[in-house]
């Protein structure tokens, strides 16, 4: 009898002794929708003094950028005639009739638009009297459109037309600066400047 009760009292402190360490059972919680949400997060790569960035900070640089790289590129390439100067300062005039110069007057007229605007820096007008001085003659070549050129009162009057009645619309929705960035001479005209060539002498602007 004594060894039964015993055998009891030793199973039953061996329950208290199991609850005591597992404790009591409890409800898991619902998964969060957040879970898992850092795993999809994408891997961002590490940062060391070997990163190598791809943007060139600037406009300028970057047209310059490539530019040598094609030079560098070009086996006919002759570094005594190259001008990289000379495209910087065709690249700055792009710059300040692009931001430095403001449209007056944008008026529809018969087959086309009619244009004023003034530069609002000295150095603008200067680029302006350049960029003027050949961007007709290349959109005339593009394009068959004629832009006639007038100076007046600090200002300048541009008119383009057009004999296709089907390029009034386009020549109206393009205005100022989609008039003078319209083609693709600047690029041809960019690399002739840059090996030293004399861009007008090949039909470039």
């Amino acid at each position: 009898m004594l060894a039964f009760s015993t055998r009891v009292a030793v199973l039953a402190l061996a329950a208290v002794i199991t609850v005591g360490l597992n404790g009591p059972a409890t409800a898991q919680p619902p998964p969060s929708h957040h879970a898992g949400q850092e795993k999809q997060q994408p891997a961002t790569a590490p940062t060391t003094d070997n990163t190598v960035l791809q943007a060139p900070g600037q406009s300028v640089f970057g047209a310059v950028q490539e530019a040598i790289r094609h030079l560098e590129a070009d086996s006919t390439t002759d570094w005594s005639q190259v001008n990289v100067d000379r495209l910087r300062q065709h690249l700055l005039d792009m710059h300040h009739v692009a931001v430095h110069v403001a449209v007056e007057e944008k008026t529809p007229i018969e087959n086309g638009l009619r244009l004023r605007v003034r530069p609002t820096r000295e150095a603008a007008r200067a680029s302006l009297d350049r960029v003027l001085d050949a961007h007709p003659h290349m959109l005339k070549r593009e394009t068959g459109w004629t832009m006639a050129v007038d100076d007046r009162e600090n200002a300048y009057v541009l008119r383009v037309t057009t004999s296709d009645a089907d390029d009034i619309a386009k020549i109206r929705a393009l205005g100022y600066m989609g008039l003078l960035a319209y083609g693709q001479h600047h690029q041809r005209h960019h690399w002739h400047l840059v090996k030293g060539k004399h861009p007008h002498h090949h039909g470039e602007q």
